[in-house]
């Protein structure tokens, strides 16, 4: 009792309370799932392999360690679905919409911390823009399983093909690579199925752009204008979209284990999946160990640099590594400051942006190392893939993830929580942190390049 008082005198900040609360949800799902009743088989799952699935399912990753199509059944399926609305969406955000339904009043402790989740500039008509999220989303996700259940229902009859429909809508809207379809293939099977393909690719692409470029372009034919944040994003998604196409469709062209055999169009629609999935979504629609080595390398970069801002997705983000361009652009240039669409980019900006890069690129390499040491018998590049997904939140894996041991369970785990958590955690520490100091040092030289 006297240690649950003094948790309650305790006061934490808004964001050690959504790290608090991932690990909360996160440990309560894994419990559930532990427990006989989630499992097919009737038996208990081992409390390592049921955190590491909500881990996965609640930081939207999709790297599984048993089938989740084989291993779980209806209820424990049921349940990684609701980790990964909740995970994708944020769980205060979960918290406030169902405060707002039940009546009750938003404090302004609970609109920072929405304000932390959802990552946007102002608490002003946070709430408002929060019921337009969730009616956002849930029409979103009912359009897209009412496409797929055109496909799935032939194939698994009327109940179990809508309930297939429903979890991949809701794991492809939230960027996460669960999928019921069995025996760790992903979408595979379904390589010539074009409206499946493009339907989730589309619900994947949608849930990374950020709700906050979303709601700008719901409401542009009004205002007609966007934000200097919502072009960098389309920009940015664009140039990678297109330009991770081509370049995949050009590498696997003539790899027969992949698109190799495939008619001209099929190849066109896989290569768009292969390049918006490592986007934080972890699908695969071809055998992610038959890619070319060069394939697999232009992955993890795309998986590195992931979503945007306030979305389902993960990863160093689109806006952050477009700053990080034009601020380098600049460099070449000899320019004193580094703008884009006709605004300059702000310093604070610019280092943030860089400081996240080196901070992204110490955890992977970091966990990388640590991995070649927990999984001697893997090739360095299949463990850089691996650590890369994780801290990515993508979930796509060239098999590795099946044969972790213990150690490299837990590694994995640690860098999805910090994958999701982490980065956030680390920009509103910098955002709120304040100048201490009204005087500089003198400036000195240093060689550098």
């Amino acid at each position: 009792m006297e240690s649950l008082k003094i948790l309650k005198k305790t006061k934490f900040s808004e964001v050690q309370v959504l790290a608090l609360g991932f690990f909360i949800v996160i440990f309560i799902g894994g419990t559930i799932l532990s427990l006989p009743i989630s499992s097919a088989s009737g038996e208990a799952t081992n409390f390592l392999d049921s955190i590491f699935t909500a881990t996965s399912a609640t930081c939207v990753t999709g790297l599984v360690t048993v089938d989740t199509g084989t291993h779980w059944n209806l209820f424990g399926q049921t349940v990684i679905m609701i980790l990964i609305e909740i995970g994708g969406l944020g769980f205060m955000s979960f918290a406030t919409f169902i405060s707002v339904l039940i009546g009750r009043r938003i404090t302004l402790k609970s609109r920072l911390l929405m304000q932390e989740a959802m990552n946007t500039f102002n608490i002003q008509g946070l709430v408002k823009m929060l019921k337009k999220v969730m009616l956002f989303t849930f029409i979103i996700q009912f359009i897209g399983a009412l496409i797929l259940s055109t496909q799935l229902i032939p194939e698994f009859g009327v109940a179990r093909g809508i309930y297939i429909s429903i979890f991949s809508s809701i794991s492809t809207f939230c960027n996460a690579g669960f999928d019921l379809f069995g025996n760790f293939n992903s979408y595979t099977a379904y390589y010539d199925n074009s409206i499946i393909l493009l339907t989730v690719s589309a619900l994947i692409a949608i849930g990374g752009l950020g709700f906050i470029v979303l709601l700008e372009l719901y409401n542009y034919k009004s205002t007609k204008k966007l934000s200097l944040h919502a072009k960098v994003v389309l920009l940015i998604t664009t140039i990678l979209i297109v330009g991770g196409t081509i370049v995949m469709f050009i590498l696997e062209y003539n790899n027969p284990n992949t698109i190799g055999n495939m008619n001209i169009k099929d190849k066109i629609v896989n290569s768009i999946v292969a390049s918006i999935s490592p986007r934080t979504a972890g699908i695969n629609s071809v055998p992610i160990d038959k890619m070319t080595t060069t394939s697999k390398f232009i992955t993890v970069i795309l998986m590195f640099i992931g979503g945007s801002p306030g979305s389902t997705a993960g990863g160093l983000k689109t806006s952050t590594f477009g700053i990080i361009l034009c601020t380098a652009i600049s460099v070449i240039k000899g320019k004193e400051n580094a703008d884009i669409f006709g605004r300059t980019i702000p310093r604070g900006l610019q280092l943030k942006a860089v400081t996240l890069l080196i901070i992204g690129m110490g955890l992977v390499t970091t966990v990388t190392m640590a991995l070649t040491i927990a999984e001697p018998n893997e090739a360095f590049l299949d463990v850089l893939y691996e650590a890369t997904s994780a801290f990515g939140t993508v979930g796509l894996t060239t098999g590795v993830t099946q044969r972790l041991s213990e150690p490299g369970k837990i590694i994995i785990i640690m860098l999805m929580y910090l994958g999701r958590v982490g980065p956030l955690t680390v920009v509103m520490a910098l955002i709120s942190r304040k100048k201490g100091t009204n005087y500089k040092y003198p400036e000195g030289k240093i060689l550098i390049g």
